[in-house]
């Protein structure tokens, strides 16, 4: 079964195989394949001709085929620790890159027989170091996820996002002296102790033809994800910007407030923003949190909003938008760009277009809970209040969520 970026599928708990194909083209790069084991507390690595010591993972080496090379791992799901929740499948490349190569993984039972699936890595370009899929565990069964991102920096960045050592994913230097006949058939991979943070790859940049990404295929629903919007003011002549609304005849600071409408499971409502200091909280409901209340929109700064996705479980539905404190009477002529950063999995991304209408709110990403899994979707949608109607107000009503607004102020 061919599968593409970002899907996963459920594989049966019994040894499996994992094969690694890439074109041995003369030039070609220098390619190899690792395991790494993640728990809780430690990150166990298993290297070429090497096994990790519960046996549930071993590498078995490579060998030419048809023109390509490729390196097979066995993963016996029987005898993999409990503790492991995640056994991830990286690759790096020596002398070049990725883009030079074309990589695919199957997943193969060498039981039973037949492909259980397979993913080609197609639209690599720069990438030195690979997280090619994942075995992992989710409520007690397996599964397999295609996720073909990658590091310009090579085994330097992949290891460094896991807490472990480079020289850790290179294999040791075969021994002189033979091993004796009692020794095991492979060395053990020796666990390390440092605990396995999240993995950071490339990021995932949402657009009117591709809207969404799945925060649960992304492996990105754990942790706390950082809601980021920063914004500047193109340079245009002052009268344009005056025509504009930018401007008046007191020149003031454009202050954008970052704002989160949630509707939680228990069907709890509510709103998180500066105005009135409802700020939120992070480890009780509503589990998500305002920074505080920037006024430069610098990038290295702007808005911030915090959730908890460890929670995720508690959410509807979150609606992330913006509006126009004071400064502007419209989004024309701002450069606005909103980037979500989750613990785990790829950052998200997405650009304000263009505002042609006399807008004071804009709705910029619904976060949705959808038959269990969590779905970002970029909505990027420029409201107009009506005369004597609020842009909380405005939002609530374009979206449904039926609260009762009072008036408030900013301290």
């Amino acid at each position: 079964m061919s599968m593409p970026k970002g899907a996963n599928v459920p594989v049966p708990a019994r040894p499996l195989r994992v094969e690694f194909a890439r074109r041995t083209n003369p030039g070609a790069p220098r390619t190899e394949v690792h395991a790494l084991l993640l728990a809780d507390s430690r990150a166990d690595v298993v290297t070429p001709g090497r096994a990790h010591p519960s046996r549930g993972v071993r590498h078995e080496g490579g060998r030419a085929v048809d023109g390509e090379r490729v390196d097979g791992l066995l993963v016996d799901l029987t005898v993999v620790e409990p503790g492991v929740d995640r056994i991830v499948l990286v690759a790096s490349a020596d002398g070049g890159t990725f883009g030079q190569l074309a990589v695919r993984v199957r997943l193969t039972d060498p039981v039973a027989g037949g492909e259980l699936a397979s993913f080609e890595c197609a639209d690599a370009t720069v990438e030195s170091a690979l997280v090619l899929g994942e075995l992992y565990r989710r409520a007690g069964q397996w599964r397999f996820r295609a996720v073909g991102q990658g590091y310009d920096t090579g085994l330097d960045g992949l290891a460094a996002d896991f807490g472990i050592s480079a020289n850790a994913l290179v294999p040791p230097e075969p021994q002189a002296a033979p091993e004796p006949a009692s020794a095991p058939p492979a060395a053990l991979a020796q666990p390390l102790s440092p605990p396995a943070p999240p993995v950071r790859l490339a990021k995932v940049t949402l657009t009117k033809d591709a809207p969404s990404v799945s925060l649960t295929k992304q492996g990105g629903t754990s942790g706390a994800m950082r809601v980021n919007l920063n914004w500047q003011t193109r340079q245009q002549p002052k009268g344009w910007l005056r025509k504009a609304g930018l401007v008046g005849s007191h020149s003031t600071a454009i202050d954008l407030d970052l704002c989160a409408l949630y509707e939680l499971t228990d069907g709890t409502r509510g709103v998180v923003q500066a105005l009135g200091n409802a700020f939120g909280a992070l480890n009780r409901p509503p589990y998500i949190q305002l920074d505080g209340d920037d006024r430069t929109g610098a990038v290295d700064s702007g808005e911030n909003l915090t959730i908890n996705l460890d929670h995720q479980r508690a959410f509807r539905r979150i609606l992330v938008f913006v509006t126009i404190y004071e400064g502007a009477r419209s989004f024309a002529g701002l450069h606005a760009t909103t980037t979500l950063t989750p613990r785990d999995g790829a950052p998200i991304e997405f650009f304000l277009d263009e505002c042609t209408v006399p807008s004071t709110v804009c709705a910029l990403a619904l976060i949705s809970n959808e038959g269990g899994e969590l779905v970002v979707r970029r909505e990027a949608r420029y409201l107009v209040p009506r005369p004597g109607v609020s842009p909380q107000r405005t939002v609530d009503q374009a979206y449904g969520w039926g609260m009762n607004w009072t008036p408030g102020r900013k301290h």
